[in-house]
């Protein structure tokens, strides 16, 4: 169970960002998987307890973990956004992503089986217990709003990130975060450029060059947020191959938060400098 969902939008032109970026924004939207938290172990370990919890031998995780691939993108294609469309109810969703990713991987199950691993599965993605938080994640989001920032969560997932799994975390609306748009909820998914400009209206109608985005995809983050006319960057938390062909087409790439708020603090202070020194002339 874990979770993405989108369309394929057309990569924009890269765009260089103004040393006075910081004193323009008043918006950052930020992704969150990747971003500001990340999976804790494999697939299969979850698979694994679920399935041993009902009595049954751990399936090979290479053969789940392709399964679920599989599954998870078949029911995307059919019931986008969780299901939203449908009013597909979220755990009924998930419960034939679950299934067809079992079948798939040749594990059946009779149903009363099933239901015991299924019910383990879901609560286990409904907790906070296969995710961690990346160190720089409360600090940064905080230091944004005591800047006067609104801060905005846009995400591929559905109401449960929103409900359970980030406050579980510590990453509180009101206290790191304003308002969120997530695709389970929002009917929209990333890289959909709707579930952007569903952002800038949430956060009262902010126009898109005084907005940031930060992700950790290009198809999916960078590309529609700068085809809107937001400023975005990315980061590369895990030293991905595909980073460096992003940096050579002119993307802002970073390694963390820590780095995203030295970029925008440095940016600032240059500006800053520049106008004390008009000031003083």
């Amino acid at each position: 169970m874990y979770s993405n969902c989108g369309v394929h939008h057309q990569n924009p032109p890269s765009m260089s960002l103004s040393s006075s970026l910081l004193s323009k924004l008043r918006l950052v939207t930020v992704d969150v998987t990747g971003t500001l938290i990340a999976y804790r172990g494999q697939l299969g370990d979850y698979y694994c307890m679920a399935a041993k919890s009902a009595g049954m031998p751990c399936p090979d995780y290479t053969r789940v973990h392709q399964g679920f691939k599989l599954a998870y993108a078949d029911m995307s294609r059919r019931h986008p956004c969780f299901g939203h469309a449908a009013a597909m109810p979220t755990a009924e969703w998930w419960k034939v992503c679950v299934r067809d990713s079992f079948a798939r991987a040749g594990y059946e199950y009779d149903d009363d089986t099933f239901e015991r691993i299924f019910r383990r599965i879901y609560a286990t993605f409904g907790s906070s217990a296969p995710y961690t938080v990346f160190p720089d994640a409360h600090r940064f989001l905080r230091w944004l709003r005591r800047r006067g920032l609104a801060v905005g969560i846009v995400s591929n997932a559905e109401y449960r990130y929103r409900d359970v799994v980030l406050p579980a975390l510590g990453l509180n609306q009101g206290s790191e975060w304003d308002f969120g748009v997530f695709s389970g909820v929002a009917g929209v998914e990333k890289p959909d450029p709707r579930i952007y400009e569903a952002a800038l209206e949430a956060a009262g109608g902010v126009a898109p060059a005084e907005a940031l985005h930060i992700g950790d995809s290009l198809r999916k983050d960078y590309d529609p947020a700068r085809g809107l006319g937001m400023h975005a960057l990315l980061l590369d938390r895990f030293r991905t191959a595909e980073a460096e062909s992003w940096r050579r087409s002119g993307v802002p790439v970073l390694p963390d938060l820590v780095a995203a708020r030295e970029w925008l603090d440095a940016g600032d202070a240059k500006d800053k400098e520049e106008a004390e020194h008009v000031t003083a002339r």
